[in-house]
């Protein structure tokens, strides 16, 4: 089976569609699959249901989807420097529900290990336990999360092989394994393609059996959210 798409484009062509729930990795600008929702974006798909940690910035990674309204609901963990996601859910014109960020991992990993729901502490006595339903165990509440459902997962990694095996990098490992696990299709975009055998089975961060789609990106443009430097000392 044949994992290698020439690019983005050809990557989604058969598998976009209106109204389809949609896991996006990354945390900010930081390992975000920044060619694959470009494709998504120049696509005429409508009514998304986007999971993600958060948006990105109004004019990189789901903040494009955002301004050109494809996205319907946005299930996120934070708002972020997103201007535009905040107007939005603001005005009413975006679905939004805020999950605590382990939660959200959770029903993430949880979706990829075949595990319909968990009971968790995170979110008792506030909002998020509003119609939810609460146990009692060892005489502590908890709310019963439900497993999230997710049509297609896209994922950023470092390196991958034929086979779809992958290596993530650092912080930008972030969210991308849990998304990757938890689509029904998953399409992975990576800086490193090598031949299958390449990588060594001690540092492969996610099997390939997870990965259904591949596009090979060698020079990504990697986008700082906010540049921090140290200021000068006895000037």
């Amino acid at each position: 089976m044949n994992k290698v798409y020439q690019d983005s484009v050809s990557a989604l062509a058969d598998v976009l569609k209106d109204n389809l729930s949609i896991a996006v990795g990354g945390f900010g600008l930081c390992g975000i699959p920044d060619q694959l929702i470009c494709a998504v974006r120049d696509s005429d798909v409508k009514n998304l249901t986007c999971i993600s940690n958060n948006a990105g910035l109004d004019d990189y990674g789901l903040g494009m989807l955002l301004k050109t309204r494809q996205i319907k609901k946005m299930i996120a963990s934070f708002i972020g420097d997103n201007q535009e996601f905040e107007r939005q859910m603001i005005s009413g014109e975006l679905d939004v529900e805020l999950i605590p960020q382990g939660t959200l991992a959770e029903k993430l990993r949880s979706a990829g290990a075949g595990i319909p729901g968990f009971y968790t502490r995170t979110g008792v006595g506030t909002v998020i336990a509003d119609h939810k339903e609460i146990r009692i165990f060892n005489g502590q509440e908890y709310l019963l999360e439900h497993a999230f459902d997710v049509d297609v997962a896209l994922v950023k990694a470092y390196k991958a092989d034929k086979a779809g095996n992958l290596v993530f990098r650092k912080t930008a490992r972030n969210f991308n394994p849990d998304c990757a696990v938890a689509g029904k299709i998953t399409i992975v975009e990576v800086e490193e393609l090598v031949e299958v055998g390449e990588i060594d089975p001690d540092d492969v961060h996610l099997p390939g059996i997870y990965v259904q789609r591949i596009v090979h990106v060698p020079n990504p443009v990697k986008r700082i959210e906010q540049i921090k430097l140290k200021e000068n000392v006895g000037v």
